[in-house]
């Protein structure tokens, strides 16, 4: 008999993250408890990838389009066709790939690939989740000056606001995700940094600071 080969996927009912949030409707579903988790479940993905694999891997592609919801909203990465095991003995150097929006800015001036590249690009998919659609204008308007943003004044407006504990995760998360998007990739983060905020944010006790009102400092691009 002729053998035949196979890919298996898993079926994940809910699609896409990105087709989620187009609606509102769906976009309603997508409340910030669980919107924390499927940051969370993307961080924990990347942290696995980049520093639990027996050789790092970049997945090279990370967008609301390519992270797939389950029935119980965890949120799983997909679409690994550009994805890069590294070499530590190579310079990894690549032809430029990826989506428009998300792409690290150092691509457009090297070809060498690193973690940091991921980094930037969940970076600005936590942005997305959190703004409710992708961060096109706030990531334009970074120049020579350093910006800040009343957290309140980012949040998807389509939701009713968080409660104060709830707010006091998301500025945390919102904070790092910021971290990410640094134009210098040695200024950003790794995902293994990335989770213990998540853990952070879990156990930070309840306070009065009132979040919602607290600025958060957007990045400025290299001069």
């Amino acid at each position: 008999a002729t053998q035949e080969r196979f890919l298996v996927y898993e079926y994940l009912d809910r699609g896409s993250l990105s087709a989620y949030l187009k609606h509102k409707e769906t976009a309603l579903e997508l409340d910030w408890t669980r919107r924390l988790n499927i940051a969370r479940d993307v961080a924990h993905a990347l942290a696995y990838m980049h520093h639990d694999c027996f050789a790092p891997i970049v997945h090279r592609d990370i967008t609301s389009n390519n992270i797939l919801l389950d029935l119980e909203f965890k949120a799983h990465i997909s679409d690994f066709g550009l994805a890069k095991v590294l070499d530590v003995d190579a310079s990894n150097c690549t032809s430029l790939a990826g989506t428009k929006g998300y792409l690290a800015p150092e691509l457009a001036y090297k070809t060498r690939v690193t973690e940091k590249c991921d980094v930037y690009s969940f970076g600005v998919l936590v942005l997305e989740l959190f703004i409710g659609h992708h961060p096109a204008d706030l990531l334009s308007s970074m120049d020579n000056r350093n910006k800040t943003i009343l957290l309140g004044n980012l949040l998807d407006t389509r939701l009713p606001l968080p409660k104060a504990e709830i707010a006091s995760e998301i500025f945390q998360v919102v904070g790092v995700a910021v971290r990410c998007i640094e134009p210098d990739p040695s200024h950003r983060p790794t995902m293994q940094q990335v989770i213990k905020v998540f853990a952070t944010a879990e156990r930070s006790p309840a306070n009065n600071l009132d979040y919602l009102h607290t600025a958060i400092a957007i990045p400025a691009c290299s001069s």
